[in-house]
């Protein structure tokens, strides 16, 4: 433990930043590497995810090549300036809340990086998870790449991403219990379900977060997550996780709400939110960079609205104000940290862990 330690610290001094290329995918293993799947999951699970891909593509395809692109362009330029001026901040406040995601970890390691770092590591960790795909290893690398040169270990890296992987899934599953109860109704428009089905399906996952809390609360142990061992939060933790979680999906789902036309609105937030939770399991589950297409497809294949143009207007919106600007922006800022070398060598943290995880 100790040895791996030492080779998750970078040097003191900040201006020598070169990783050892021998050293480095070592710091990372076998604490990092055992978290990655191998073979992208298996070949059941690539499978899938070309099933999935290909589906959406053909769905996608259909859908395009009877685009009319007049009536595209028109519903892109009717986005009024408050409804572009909404999705702004509530874009800011998802990824605000997705720092909270770092800064619960930290406190669970009681370890206190500067808060710029913190933000950096966090901006930059899902960013490039959300816009590249394969979240556990984008994130594991860029974090690392971060955090190490604040001295923490490779191990704590790797529990960072873990702990913020736990706090994703509890904040996904809150607000997809959210919406399953309180817009059974709506929803019953939608998944073509009783409204008091969509209220036992969002009861059953209320209960499932609740079993959790009592497990947690009382015991204080161990939890094997994809691969990994987390310690257990304590209760007070979790509440944070999940109200970090909740504001983040929250605050994804109201960005894209913000753009749909009123048509499709008025199925309302609640429902929309258990509707963008499926779709983003399900991009997930494409392994495709974001779910780009995947995403996409399934949202036009659910939710109703006065023409595709529009909702394609709308999806493409919240792709950029959601994925492409706080990429661009971490881009820059990891480029203000020294210029394409320090991108040379978060590029090798990337491809080093690509080699490491080999043949299952």
């Amino acid at each position: 433990m100790k040895g791996s330690e030492e080779l998750g610290r970078s040097d003191a001094d900040a201006d020598s930043l070169a990783l050892d290329e021998a050293a480095l995918p070592e710091a990372l293993a076998p604490e990092a590497r055992e978290i990655l799947p191998h073979n992208l999951s298996g070949w059941l699970g690539a499978a899938l995810s070309i099933a999935l891909f290909a589906g959406a593509m053909y769905f996608l395809g259909r859908i395009i090549v009877n685009l009319r692109f007049e009536e595209f362009i028109a519903a892109l330029k009717a986005t009024s300036g408050p409804r572009l001026l909404f999705a702004f901040a509530t874009t800011i406040a998802s990824y605000t809340a997705l720092l909270g995601y770092d800064l619960l970890a930290l406190h669970v390691l009681d370890r206190r990086p500067p808060l710029r770092v913190t933000a950096l590591a966090s901006l930059a960790g899902n960013a490039f998870s959300f816009t590249l795909g394969f979240p556990l290893l984008t994130g594991v690398a860029t974090r690392y790449w971060i955090y190490s040169k604040e001295g923490l270990s490779a191990r704590e890296v790797v529990t960072i991403t873990l702990f913020a992987t736990l706090t994703f899934w509890l904040g996904m599953t809150t607000l997809a219990a959210l919406g399953f109860v309180f817009g059974a109704v709506s929803l019953a428009s939608i998944d073509h379900l009783p409204w008091f089905a969509n209220i036992a399906a969002g009861l059953l996952l209320f209960g499932g977060l609740y079993t959790y809390a009592f497990f947690i609360a009382g015991k204080r142990g161990t939890l094997r997550l994809f691969g990994g061992v987390l310690q257990l939060p304590g209760p007070r933790v979790f509440l944070g996780q999940l109200a970090v979680g909740v504001a983040d999906f929250g605050g994804a789902a109201l960005t894209i709400y913000a753009f749909l036309p009123p048509e499709t609105q008025s199925v309302g937030p609640l429902a929309l939110g258990a509707v963008y939770v499926a779709a983003a399991i399900v991009g997930g589950a494409s392994h495709a960079p974001g779910g780009i297409g995947v995403f996409e497809a399934f949202m036009l294949g659910v939710l109703y609205a006065p023409s595709q143009e529009s909702l394609l207007a709308a999806l493409l919106l919240f792709r950029i104000f959601y994925y492409l600007v706080p990429f661009s922006i971490a881009t820059l800022l990891i480029a203000r940290q020294g210029g394409g070398n320090r991108w040379a060598e978060l590029r090798e943290v990337f491809f080093k862990l690509l080699r490491r995880r080999g043949p299952s």
